[in-house]
């Protein structure tokens, strides 16, 4: 069963590399300004959570991007209670590492001239890891519900295939269609033809938008006009589809979309246009 093109363009998103970029230097930019006016001090406030940050960063990436899928989605809630205590204890220690450096570095042994002591990084430490497990957990939340909607995706594709035909009446008699043998579905004005291997082209009274609805995920809508098999796809390009002997073109309207769930199939472009 194909993968559901709503999947993949979720996880492009959350993969997106300024998205991440721009999280983080918004986390950097408040946590200074506020500590900053703690210490009287922004560049110092900087400078620590310079130094604190990768070791944040580490740990909410192997937090989102391993434990939550790998264990938490996957129900495997023993081994991600004990890979998260793992996490931890590695985290914490390398914070109190960056802590004796960061005085040995920074202050050079004569802690008085600093307006911060040990105290004040400790808390910035417990920020920081409180803000970012905080985004981590709305992360956490926002898959598990996209993990539910998936779910609910599959279910629904899956009874859709249950029943392998299109069911049309067509001149007063009810027609089963194989979705395999089905080319491709046009609309012409008032009814709908069906262009099929088996039965030829089949009429029916039938609006195009309720059979959209209605077939599984390997239909395509290319067109106001046109729904089709990607199955019986040859190649395509960014303007024309084609199907055999048949070139159909790709509306604007339905451009992204189509092409999206075109790639998603791995259908060999060829690199070139045609005509």
């Amino acid at each position: 069963m194909d993968i559901p093109i709503k999947s993949v363009a979720t996880k492009s998103k959350i993969s997106n590399p300024l998205f991440h970029i721009v999280f983080w230097v918004c986390i950097t930019f408040f946590i200074a300004v506020v500590f900053g006016k703690s210490w009287g001090s922004g560049l110092q406030a900087f400078y620590f959570i310079s130094l604190l940050l990768p070791v944040v960063m580490g740990t909410s990436y192997f937090f989102n991007f391993f434990l939550v899928p790998q264990y938490l989605l996957k129900r495997k809630y023993l081994w991600f209670a004990l890979y998260f205590y793992y996490m931890l204890v590695v985290s914490l220690y390398l914070e109190m590492l960056i802590f004796i450096f960061s005085f040995m570095y920074m202050a050079n042994f004569d802690l008085d001239n600093m307006a911060i002591n040990t105290r004040d990084i400790l808390l910035l430490a417990m920020v920081l890891y409180l803000v970012v497990f905080l985004g981590s957990f709305l992360l956490m939340l926002q898959q598990l519900f996209e993990s539910h909607r998936e779910l609910e995706e599959l279910k629904t594709e899956k009874k859709k295939m249950e029943k392998p035909f299109l069911e049309l009446t067509s001149n007063r008699k009810i027609v089963r269609i194989p979705y395999e043998n089905i080319i491709y579905i046009e609309s012409l004005a008032d009814y709908i033809k069906v262009h099929s291997n088996s039965l030829g082209d089949i009429s029916c009274k039938e609006k195009i938008s309720v059979l959209e609805n209605e077939l599984p995920e390997s239909f395509v809508r290319i067109h106001r006009s046109f729904i089709i098999n990607r199955e019986k796809v040859i190649r395509f390009n960014n303007n024309e589809i084609e199907l055999g002997k048949v070139i159909l073109n790709i509306g604007r309207s339905y451009k992204k979309q189509a092409l999206t769930k075109l790639k998603a199939r791995k259908i060999n472009l060829s690199g070139n246009a045609f005509i």
